[in-house]
């Protein structure tokens, strides 16, 4: 046990020491996986985000946004990858499409969940007051949903940029390059490489969450710790 305690700090040491003796490199491949992960996160957002909003501000499709939710945790990457291989080929667009499916279903379920959430009687104030739909969706429901709309941000984006590392077995780059080529770079570059994923997710969790904080109004922030009001159930 001892001597198996010694190896696994003898390699953890390796990783870091790897890490030390290549930052410019894994600098580089740190921003190719960005680049791949910004891009498949982007495409995401232009689908689900205002799917999600309308189907929520109508109350409408929890059916649909639930099974995007499922479908999207249960592909997995490396059969969408494969999938993708016959008609995008291999390369960054491949990739991109493959994580973007992966992102779809906690942007959409969350998006959906935080607008279809909001309470109603807020709702009701302001219709009351003479707000008009988008009025509505714009002033109320979306303030009100920021917490869950940035939830399922953050949750794709991690998720994204964690999975990302599979997509160079089909030629993604970033910092898989490192992880799938253990006859290059040893144990101790695989590892290192890992770290750095491991470091890269939890940077961009970080910096959403300090988003979230900024775009949201300071009397709502209590509430983006809380989570919105939920509607009364009828």
């Amino acid at each position: 046990m001892i001597v198996a305690d010694e190896a696994n700090l003898h390699t953890f040491a390796d990783a870091l020491r790897f890490i030390g003796d290549h930052p410019g490199f894994l600098a580089t491949k740190a921003l190719e996986q960005l680049e791949l992960s910004g891009a498949a996160l982007g495409i995401a957002l232009l689908v689900a985000l205002p799917l999600g909003i309308a189907l929520g501000h109508f109350h409408r499709g929890s059916t649909a946004a639930i099974g995007a939710s499922i479908v999207g945790r249960a592909l997995p990457s490396l059969v969408l990858i494969a999938a993708f291989l016959t008609i995008l080929g291999i390369g960054f667009v491949n990739n991109m499409v493959a994580l973007a499916v992966l992102a779809t279903g906690p942007i959409l379920t969350n998006s959906f969940d935080g607008v279809d959430g909001v309470d109603r009687d807020a709702v009701e104030a302001a219709r009351g007051m003479g707000m008009t739909r988008m009025q509505i969706l714009r002033q109320v429901e979306l303030p009100l949903s920021t917490p869950l709309l940035f939830t399922g941000l953050r949750v794709a984006a991690v998720t994204v940029v964690a999975t990302a590392p599979i997509a160079a077995i089909a030629g993604g780059g970033g910092l898989g390059d490192v992880i799938v080529n253990q006859a290059s770079y040893r144990l101790a570059g695989v590892l290192g490489a890992s770290i750095c994923v491991m470091a890269l997710s939890a940077l961009v969790f970080i910096a959403l969450l300090g988003l979230q904080i900024a775009v949201t109004p300071r009397g709502l922030r209590r509430t983006s710790v809380q989570g919105p009001p939920r509607k009364e159930q009828l």
